[in-house]
């Protein structure tokens, strides 16, 4: 497997500093680094994104979460291993990543639910990584960029 093309961020370096930069912005205390990798991993789950599944998959086991958490991600509803913040952050993450699939994009009782875990800043930060991890899918995802090779 090869991509279509050099990868967008690589030809438009100014994109890749301000996605870099982006993704350092939401860096917030109030939003613990793993919730940050579940989410984005649930959302590359969801868009079918190889490369951040398997690149997020191996940051999270190198930073020691388990086998249990990684495997049950996309079954994040029917196992025990997630706490209540992370299971609102990953329902927000789901409703974020499938806008089109419903006429009220983020129902009412998933917001209420990730506010009660979250303050408005760690809520902000939350929210634009979630969206973040999408452009990133999507970058990837158009030009087919294969998972676990350099990119080129």
């Amino acid at each position: 497997m090869s991509a279509r093309m050099a990868h967008p961020v690589y030809l438009l370096p100014e994109v890749m500093k301000s996605l870099q930069a982006l993704g350092k912005a939401t860096e917030h205390d109030g939003v613990p680094s793993k919730t940050h990798q579940l989410v984005q991993l649930r959302a590359s789950q969801i868009n079918g994104c190889g490369v951040c599944v398997d690149m997020h998959s191996r940051m999270m086991k190198k930073e020691g979460e388990t086998d249990e958490r990684l495997f049950a991600v996309a079954a994040w509803r029917d196992t025990p291993y997630f706490t209540d913040a992370e299971r609102a952050a990953l329902d927000l993450a789901e409703c974020m990543t499938r806008f089109s699939d419903r006429a009220d994009q983020v129902p009412d009782e998933v917001w209420h639910e990730v506010a009660k875990h979250y303050d408005e800043p760690a809520l902000a930060a939350l929210i634009t990584s979630i969206a973040l991890i999408n452009v990133w899918n999507r970058l990837n995802g158009t030009i087919r960029q294969p998972a676990g090779q350099t990119w080129n």
